[in-house]
């Protein structure tokens, strides 16, 4: 039932869990619409105008038929959202089996954050729903496969899966929100950098920072944050690398 299907919903649950409507699963479908369409077009909403923005109304308008027609499909927006989610875990490029682990979890990496910058709006969503469908379990599947050759306990094997994509997460969504900062501005990302800069220079508070930033040495912000985030995977992957290879791979190196 429907009403049953909410409650869950309401209770943590997930649409992955609760199954289709019932007025779905019976058929008589608005015709000429259906779920791909309405989720691929949610995406397109959400690219363009952003979280705050995506309402069922603005969707319906943006499909042309009524706001009824699209809830013959999902209960609720939660719902919706959801569905988009696990939708854009479509674009990570999965890696082959037989590629050597470190390899593995390099590729994935790298595909997690690129994701995340194309989508902005998928970081807040990631923390708000279990996260359970059917492509980003085939992302999280491929990354626990991997991580089991890497040497490391099983009881250390999500401890470093979390190392790797909570790194990759947070630098994917800061990155994210920085472009969209700069699109909004109507500026690019090296001229608000070249101007926060400029307005720093010369602020004694700013100084330690200042150096810090500097060190880096000269380069357009997208080259920089390329290299950052290289060396920062590099350390991460070498770290569990050797835990793996000493038998340290437990709760303080026990």
């Amino acid at each position: 039932m429907a009403s049953d299907r909410r409650k869950a919903r309401d209770s943590g649950s997930s649409v992955w869990l609760s199954g289709p409507p019932a007025r779905h699963a019976s058929g008589g479908q608005p015709h000429g619409l259906g779920l791909d369409k309405i989720v691929e077009a949610t995406v397109r909403l959400l690219d363009a105008e952003g979280l705050a923005k995506v309402s069922m109304r603005r969707l319906a308008g943006e499909l042309g038929v009524t706001a009824m027609s699209v809830y013959w499909y999902v209960d609720t927006k939660d719902e919706l959202l959801e569905l988009a989610l696990d939708h854009v875990h479509e674009e990570i490029r999965l890696p082959a089996d037989d590629v050597d682990w470190r390899e593995r979890l390099r590729q994935l990496a790298r595909e997690h954050r690129r994701m995340l910058v194309t989508h902005p709006w998928v970081s807040p969503l990631a923390g708000e729903y279990l996260n359970i469908g059917p492509r980003a379990l085939a992302f999280a599947e491929c990354a626990q496969e991997a991580i089991r050759d890497s040497g490391l306990p099983a009881r250390s094997w999500l401890g470093a899966l979390s190392l790797l994509f909570q790194f990759s997460y947070g630098f994917g969504t800061v990155e994210g929100r920085w472009r969209e900062r700069c699109r909004s501005l109507g500026v690019s990302e090296d001229e608000l950098h070249g101007e926060v800069m400029a307005r720093l220079a010369g602020r004694s508070e700013y100084a330690v920072s200042l150096a810090t930033v500097q060190a880096r040495g000269e380069g357009a912000v997208g080259v920089l944050r390329e290299r950052d985030f290289e060396f920062a995977l590099d350390c991460a992957i070498a770290g569990i690398t050797e835990m793996g290879r000493s038998g340290t791979g437990s709760v303080g190196g026990r």
